[in-house]
């Protein structure tokens, strides 16, 4: 089976359009994923796009067993199965046994990666070598930039999670210390986010404090589109890389990595400061520099639809 994953290839244009099947398990994370790429190849030129729901881990072996997917039986043939999230693994491999087409896999996949055709994973993931892995920054989103209002800004925060050691009080300063320099900063929180320090935030950022569970769909990605600088809680790794695609000159608000953790989304972080992507809370201070917006957004959508193009081209007759 032909891989031909380390060029691109020109746009596809909509004579034939492109067929996608992208299956998912519902999980917001998962489902923004697929919705980058499918917005990567939509840009590329004609797509025929397909949703579908995962079935259990049991259904989808029996499915596979046997042959068969009975939920794309009234779709065209795919040129690409695409799937994110663990359980949407084994329904992916029945739809490809059943109806053809090349199976991508858009995270580090639970199963051996040589049951795909494409992983892509971010780099992060640290996965070994392999001609099916493209490495990306970050997961796949469906960011995009707009037109950036000047001196505009959104405060992003997160909240509890494995990797970092939370802390109500550093959070709230340095968000007191980023609206005193942007006053009109939009700023939103996340499920995670602790009761106590939503109260302090709202408290804090007054009408431009929006609740997470108060945002309509699209409400992030057409903020982001028009903040010229974004703030983002280092928790929230996958807003940071969101941030970046969108356009924004980014900030991290530091948080000290959680004992016994080993580190790798940290180390990821750390690179994008390194690579002058990001500019850290703590940096700001001691040099009075704010960040500033990258030559080129990260459009890492884009680069994997234009890779993975040569694949789903060799389904054609």
């Amino acid at each position: 089976m032909s891989r031909n994953l380390a060029g691109t290839s020109p746009p596809h244009h909509a004579a034939h359009p492109l067929t996608l099947w992208l299956i998912t398990d519902d999980k917001p994370g998962h489902r923004n994923q697929l919705e980058g790429l499918r917005r990567g190849f939509e840009r590329r030129g004609g797509v025929d796009a397909h949703w579908l729901s995962a079935g259990t881990p049991g259904a989808a072996l029996l499915d596979w067993s046997l042959g068969r997917f009975p939920a794309g039986r009234a779709l065209p043939d795919p040129d690409l199965v695409v799937v994110a999230g663990h359980r949407t693994h084994l329904s992916g491999l029945a739809a490809r046994r059943a109806r053809g087409g090349h199976l991508v896999v858009l995270m580090r996949p639970s199963l051996p990666t040589w049951l795909f055709d494409a992983c892509v994973i971010p780099l992060h993931d640290d996965a070994a070598g392999d001609d099916r892995i493209i490495r990306t920054h970050g997961v796949l989103n469906p960011m995009h930039p707009g037109a950036k209002s000047p001196g505009s800004a959104a405060i992003l925060v997160g909240g509890v999670s494995r990797h970092y050691r939370w802390d109500d009080d550093a959070v709230a300063g340095a968000i007191e210390t980023l609206l005193a320099r942007w006053p009109g900063a939009v700023l939103t929180d996340s499920r995670r986010t602790p009761a106590g320090l939503r109260g302090r935030l709202a408290r804090l950022a007054g009408a431009h404090y929006h609740a997470w569970e108060a945002c309509p769909p699209g409400w992030l990605a057409a903020t982001l589109a028009t903040a010229e600088t974004a703030w983002v809680t280092t928790d929230s790794v996958s807003m940071v890389y969101e941030a970046l695609t969108a356009g924004c000159a980014t900030g991290l608000i530091e948080l000290p990595a959680a004992a016994g953790n080993p580190g790798k989304i940290a180390h990821g972080l750390a690179g994008l400061e390194r690579d002058r992507l990001v500019v850290t809370f703590s940096n700001m201070l001691a040099t009075g520099h704010a960040p500033t917006p990258t030559a080129t957004p990260l459009a890492e959508a884009d680069r994997v639809a234009a890779l993975l193009a040569p694949l789903a081209a060799n389904t054609r007759p």
